[in-house]
């Protein structure tokens, strides 16, 4: 079932700084929470899912994770209190987490866009922790100092201060924009009527449904810490963030 039709409102797509809100929960079980309204990004396209905490009754339920399902799973700690059906809950994020793994997210679409740019190369693979990630790309070759250059190309992009803006297109609109799938294979589902697209404005648009920071200057510098070999013309290219 696809996200559209979950009974919980994604208040992070709408937002991506907030991180409290107020809401109501439809249904609860060791397996997961269900809540009619939440913040809690539940992983995808290589970010891992947000963690928190749920306040409600003078008590605490830890959430771990989040998980896709037919509805949208928040995952609450093994033995921690479980709130009913119909209570009213306070979500709280995990501040430091989720502003990590944003400024990661960003950062690797910066990469993204300046290696096509520069070198025409589209995206194989990627993941992230809070600070460190990693991109594949399918490059046969690589050109003499491609990671010094590349990295001096990111951060001058970082310090262009490029505003990231989102927004919802219809399918055939979306992907009437040249270049907008990045990778070497789309991942937007088929039958999915709109696409949510990411743009950081004069370098790179496309379609993702991950969080972001607002500008390029919050990603903070970026690193490329090491160039791997995977074989058959893939490469991988790791990067960390820092303040």
């Amino acid at each position: 079932m696809a996200d559209f039709d979950w009974r919980t409102h994604r208040l992070e797509l709408d937002d991506q700084t907030l991180r409290e809100w107020d809401a109501t929960v439809l249904a609860s079980s060791p397996d997961g929470i269900v809540l009619d309204r939440s913040a809690f990004y539940p992983g995808g396209g290589g970010q891992p899912p947000d963690g928190g905490v749920l306040l409600w009754g003078g008590v605490a339920t830890r959430i771990v994770g989040a998980r896709k399902g037919h509805d949208l799973y928040l995952l609450p700690a093994e033995d921690d209190p479980l709130p009913l059906p119909g209570t009213a809950v306070r979500g709280a994020l995990d501040d430091e987490r989720r502003s990590a793994l944003m400024r990661t997210h960003s950062a690797l679409h910066v990469l993204c866009g300046v290696v096509f740019r520069d070198f025409g190369a589209l995206v194989t693979g990627g993941n992230m922790e809070p600070f460190a990630a990693r991109m594949d790309f399918n490059m046969t070759e690589v050109p003499a100092g491609f990671r010094e250059s590349a990295q001096t190309a990111c951060n001058r992009e970082v310090d262009a201060d490029r505003r990231i803006d989102v927004r919802v297109l219809p399918r055939a609109e979306a992907f009437a924009i040249p270049d907008i799938i990045r990778t070497a294979t789309n991942l937007v589902p088929e039958g999915v009527p709109e696409v949510r697209i990411i743009d950081i404005v004069g370098l790179d648009t496309q379609a993702d449904g991950g969080i972001h920071v607002v500008s390029t200057k919050q990603i903070g510098r970026i690193e490329l810490t090491k160039l791997e070999n995977k074989g058959r013309g893939f490469r991988r290219v790791r990067l960390r963030v820092r303040d």
